[in-house]
């Protein structure tokens, strides 16, 4: 008698003989992936909410605009932990507010990411921008220190000038410098503290970027900083508010606008960050007691904290986004 091969037994087979070479396979196969001879490349998890310093902090003051070197505790801006990988490789950036707080840590991933950087600051604000400069030329690039005030439109046109004279060109613009002063009322400020806050908040970024379109290539970038202060205000935080909310609007304005020439705009939007602007007169001292605990996270943010998302905008595969505002509020807040 014969046994008759039906298709039945020709498709059980080769289940049966597929899920048998599988299973063979599958032990080996866990054993390898699994071995402990095997070095894991992954950074260990880390607890965000615990990562960095929470509330209570130590009642602090300092004149405006203050030094992140004379912080307790000191702000991290990634000196130490922002590893590159050549993502911004010959890239040339100019980044007002370079010395502290975001742009810092913008300057030192750029320069990391193997671009070369222009940083402006107040001429107060030396001793943190001649760190920063150091930080540069230690990644090996280029490193380009114009100190000057912002409320002054002819140093905005010189500012960008020096920077693509000093930097051989220009492909990122990071307006970031801010001037954040708080005012229990508003009949509490001044037309001249209004007026510095509106001319170094929302002035010098329209003077620089001006100044520097001709200079900007199809693929080049332009980035704001906006904050959470644009769509959830502070009461004591009148004038310092409307430019954020400014800033954000520009951003969307001017990216479709120069959409047709290759240029993207782009903002990142923080919520409570540990910087200068909260001990030079930018908070109370009994909110800087407590800055930061509101939010989910129950602390502030560090400057290091969003460093890579500027590097993200700034990088060529980001190239489908513009017009947009990145937040980063410790879950609280919106872009």
């Amino acid at each position: 008698m014969t046994n008759k091969i039906t298709r039945r037994n020709v498709v059980g087979g080769a289940g049966a003989g597929v899920f048998g070479v599988a299973a063979a396979a599958a032990p080996a196969f866990a054993q390898k992936a699994g071995s402990s001879t095997t070095a894991s490349t992954a950074a260990p998890f880390e607890d965000p909410a615990g990562k960095y310093p929470k509330p209570p902090f130590q009642r602090q003051e300092q004149p405006w605009p203050g030094l992140a070197s004379k912080m307790n505790p000191p702000p991290d801006h990634g000196e130490k932990s922002y590893k590159g990988s050549g993502r911004l490789a010959g890239r040339k950036a100019l980044i007002t507010g370079g010395d502290s707080g975001m742009g810092r840590a913008a300057a030192i991933a750029f320069a990391r990411e193997g671009a070369d950087v222009a940083i402006n600051y107040l001429p107060a604000e030396e001793e943190d921008a001649r760190q920063v400069i150091e930080l540069i030329k230690e990644a090996g690039r280029n490193a380009v220190a114009i100190p000057g005030d912002l409320r002054d439109e002819a140093f905005c046109t010189r500012l960008v000038e020096q920077a693509v004279q000093q930097l051989g060109g220009l492909d990122i613009l990071v307006n970031n410098a801010a001037r954040q002063q708080t005012r229990a009322s508003i009949l509490d400020l001044s037309s001249e503290d209004f007026d510095a806050t509106m001319k170094t908040n929302i002035y010098a970024p329209f003077w620089i970027t001006k100044a520097a379109l001709p200079h900007l290539k199809p693929g080049s970038c332009i980035i704001g900083t906006s904050s959470e202060q644009a769509t959830d205000p502070s009461a004591e935080l009148y004038d310092y508010a409307q430019t954020k909310a400014a800033t954000t609007s520009y951003v969307r304005s001017l990216a479709k606008q120069l959409a047709s020439k290759g240029i993207r705009v782009n903002a990142v939007a923080p919520g409570p960050i540990w910087t200068p602007l909260q001990v030079s007169g930018g908070a109370t001292m009994e909110k800087l007691e407590k800055f930061g605990g509101m939010t989910p996270l129950g602390r502030p943010g560090q400057p290091a904290e969003l460093a890579s998302i500027y590097v993200q905008l700034a990088a060529n595969d980001a190239s489908y986004a513009t017009g947009q505002v990145y937040g980063a509020m410790g879950g609280g807040g919106l872009p």
